[in-house]
């Protein structure tokens, strides 16, 4: 099951993906949550009946996506943990050792964009940078998950694009301030149901683009810390909750590494791909 959320007449619009079309789920059911976190918190039996309404969609349902306007899936998630360093050939390439616990820090929902929308250089610095992720969706509330279980508390996946103002980055010790410029974290455009992809997400094609060129190519199989992982260790001091985000690392090839550094400027088109899961794509625009 793909889900997205669109614009509808300038209200927020859980849809289904259906092929190359979309299915407006306000019309074909009606009944069920409007949201990708309403369907998480409602359980099993909820995300059944909405499986039946998607197979059962009348036409006047369906929708052109090509003509659609995107939101993020989850605007306004509780937490937003991001793990750093989590491939090592982007923790070598970035003057590190391989990590032995993973580099945690936080982003806010005011820092997310969605798919087709601007990513915006901040007036404040002109470095600017890419990175490619896989976003793992929680779907139960949970502590204490041992890591053979911790696949059981994803629901799904997603796209992210991890736009890093590096100068603000490296002012601190902690990446806080660099990571959270508003509308700086693509994010989107579907929530892929956790059957659809191999178990957490490993053996997948990772890769940016920036105007067409390939400048990050890996494998989620190159994580140093997987999905199931992440779950044990981020549920041994906090508890997770429907629709937090785990955002899993980039790997080599971004910009502030490359010499000269290669920043994203107003008029550039980002595109994040992973295999299986799909394509994001924002333009770039320096901020008003």
């Amino acid at each position: 099951m793909r889900l997205c959320m669109i614009d509808r007449d300038g209200h927020p619009t859980l849809a289904a993906r259906d092929g190359a079309g979309l299915i407006d789920l306000s019309i074909a059911a009606p009944g069920l949550p409007g949201d990708i976190v309403g369907l998480l918190e409602a359980g099993d039996e909820t995300l059944q009946r909405l499986r039946a309404a998607i197979d059962g969609a009348a036409a006047d349902s369906r929708v052109d996506a090509a003509s659609v306007r995107y939101r993020v899936p989850i605007a306004r998630p509780g937490k937003i943990l991001c793990l750093g360093l989590n491939y090592a050939d982007h923790a070598k390439e970035g003057g590190h050792n391989k990590p032995e616990y993973p580099s945690f820090f936080l982003r806010t929902a005011t820092s997310l964009v969605a798919h087709g929308q601007p990513i915006v250089r901040p007036r404040a610095s002109i470095t600017l940078d890419y990175e490619a992720e896989l976003v793992a969706v929680v779907g139960q509330r949970a502590r204490h998950v041992p890591a053979e279980r911790g696949l059981g508390v994803i629901a799904g996946y997603s796209v992210f694009n991890d736009g890093s103002i590096r100068e603000y980055q490296r002012k601190t010790t902690q990446w806080t301030i660099g990571k959270n410029f508003d509308a700086t974290g693509g994010f989107g455009p579907d929530f892929v149901s956790a059957d659809e992809l191999p178990p957490g997400a490993k053996g997948l094609r990772i890769c940016s683009r920036l105007n067409g060129e390939t400048l990050q190519d890996a494998n989620t199989d190159d994580m140093l810390f997987g999905v199931a992982e992440t779950v044990a260790l981020v549920s041994t001091c906090m508890t997770l909750e429907p629709g937090d985000l785990l955002v899993m690392g980039t790997p080599a090839g971004v910009g502030h590494a490359r010499k000269p550094p290669l920043w994203m400027k107003d008029g550039d088109v980002c595109e994040i791909e992973i295999e299986q899961v799909g394509v994001l794509s924002n333009p770039i625009v320096d901020e008003a």
